[in-house]
């Protein structure tokens, strides 16, 4: 199995967990948990299984002294504000609200790699990014009614589409860490400069956290957000950008409410419609352009960090 190969499936894994945070992080908050106490958590407890994970699988590598001010930067885009603002948002929205102000997600690393890492930007991924935002948007908008202009959730979707932003700056500016160094020293370290911001902003929350109420579903899907949401994910997308680009690796935000209806269908919450299947189609399509079809002569080469 090749090195894309391995990558592409690490990102088929993240979308399925995220396309499940959604319906699982909603149904903790703000009961269980308030979003902040969540986010220490989440970061705090993530921050500890890298670092004891790296403990069995050892780097020789050390970040240099010049690359720690953009493992700071990863820190507060990619941890702290991006998580804090999700989930603060989530707590004030809705799943679908969220879902659909996500798929910016993969325009703006679009323009942003171009920008500033000076990515392919030819008209296969530009295309398939339309597509892929297509069809999300026909799979996320039959599921509901959506409000985002609604007065009782408009702060909310503002928290979603700065997260959104925030972590399509940290898919750029983390791209040259994982060129140079091992993802694992990467992503520990870029969790221990997130914890700088997470903690005085969550620990109030998280001290007023009554465990006493909760019951082993809430255990499990506390559990589930710290490890699978947190841990995996994070860990799955850092590999996958040792040899995929950033737009590539948000384009998987798409599959994300696809999974979700998947997961619904086998457990008898939903069905199969033409509309699912269309939304399907367009997505896998979008998703194929940007990840697979190769650049034409109108494009630059990656460099070092594979062809996309």
């Amino acid at each position: 199995m090749t090195a894309r190969t391995k990558a592409h499936l690490a990102l088929l894994a993240v979308a399925l967990i995220y396309g499940l945070n959604y319906i699982v992080a909603k149904e903790v908050m703000p009961k269980y948990i308030l979003p902040r106490g969540f986010i220490f958590m989440r970061v705090v407890g993530a921050s500890a299984l890298f670092f004891i994970l790296s403990v069995f699988v050892k780097s020789k590598q050390k970040i240099e002294r010049k690359d720690w001010f953009r493992v700071l930067l990863c820190g507060v885009f990619g941890v702290a504000s991006n998580q804090l603002l999700f989930f603060e948002g989530l707590n004030l929205t809705t799943p679908i609200n969220a879902a659909v102000i996500m798929t910016v997600n993969p325009v703006l690393v679009l323009v942003m790699s171009a920008i500033l890492l000076k990515e392919t930007m030819g008209k296969w991924r530009i295309l398939g990014v339309i597509l892929g935002a297509a069809g999300a948007l026909i799979l996320i908008l039959g599921k509901g009614e959506i409000s985002l202009l609604n007065s009782d959730t408009e702060l909310g979707n503002l928290f979603i589409f700065f997260n959104a932003a925030s972590y399509a700056v940290y898919l750029v500016i983390v791209k040259p860490l994982m060129r140079k160094y091992d993802a694992l020293l990467v992503i520990k370290w870029v969790f221990a400069a997130g914890m700088i911001f997470v903690i005085p902003a969550g620990i109030g929350q998280f001290s007023a956290i009554e465990w006493t109420a909760f019951t082993p579903t809430v255990t499990a899907q506390v559990l589930f957000v710290v490890v699978c949401t947190t841990f995996l994910a994070y860990l799955f997308n850092v590999y996958a950008l040792k040899t995929l680009t950033s737009s590539t690796v948000s384009i998987y935000i798409y599959l994300q409410p696809l999974f979700a209806t998947s997961v619904a269908l086998m457990l008898g919450k939903d069905i199969l419609t033409f509309r699912a299947l269309v939304a399907a189609a367009l997505i896998f399509i979008g998703v194929y352009l940007v990840s697979f079809k190769k650049p034409g002569s109108y494009s630059k080469p990656e460099g070092n960090s594979g062809t996309d």
